[in-house]
């Protein structure tokens, strides 16, 4: 009785993968998503393992997810993949606060972000 399922909008060339819950700031996780755009999947692992930020290790995770999810449910060549979208977007925030001076409290934000990485299949070039 529920709503009909969503059609998948990735086509037959494409695989993703998703991250939910990573503890860093949407504004510093688009920083190392940002390097890996457009990049070939080679390329993108390479920038992400000589990466200084923290978080490049969970964003080479999920770049690696997603070639497998590529080369095992899709058939697709790993020689030929390139990073077609990695798009980052907030998740949840824990508020908490920290005691100041004169009874006051100084707010404290912490917040989540999600990940999605999708690799694409170059096309031939003949």
């Amino acid at each position: 009785m529920g709503k009909p399922k969503h059609p998948g909008r990735l086509s037959e060339t494409e695989a993703r993968t998703v991250v939910r819950n990573l503890r860093t700031s949407p504004q510093k996780l688009n920083l190392v998503a940002a390097s890996i755009r457009g990049l070939s999947a080679e390329a993108a692992l390479a920038e992400l393992t000589f990466s200084k930020r923290r978080i490049a290790n969970d964003v080479k995770k999920a770049l690696q997810s997603a070639i497998a999810n590529a080369e095992n449910n899709h058939q697709l060549d790993v020689d030929r993949l390139y990073v077609s979208e990695a798009s980052v977007g907030r998740s949840f925030v824990m508020k908490r606060f920290r005691a100041r001076a004169r009874g006051r409290a100084g707010r404290i934000m912490k917040p989540w972000s999600r990940l999605t990485v999708v690799v694409r299949e170059r096309e031939e070039t003949a």
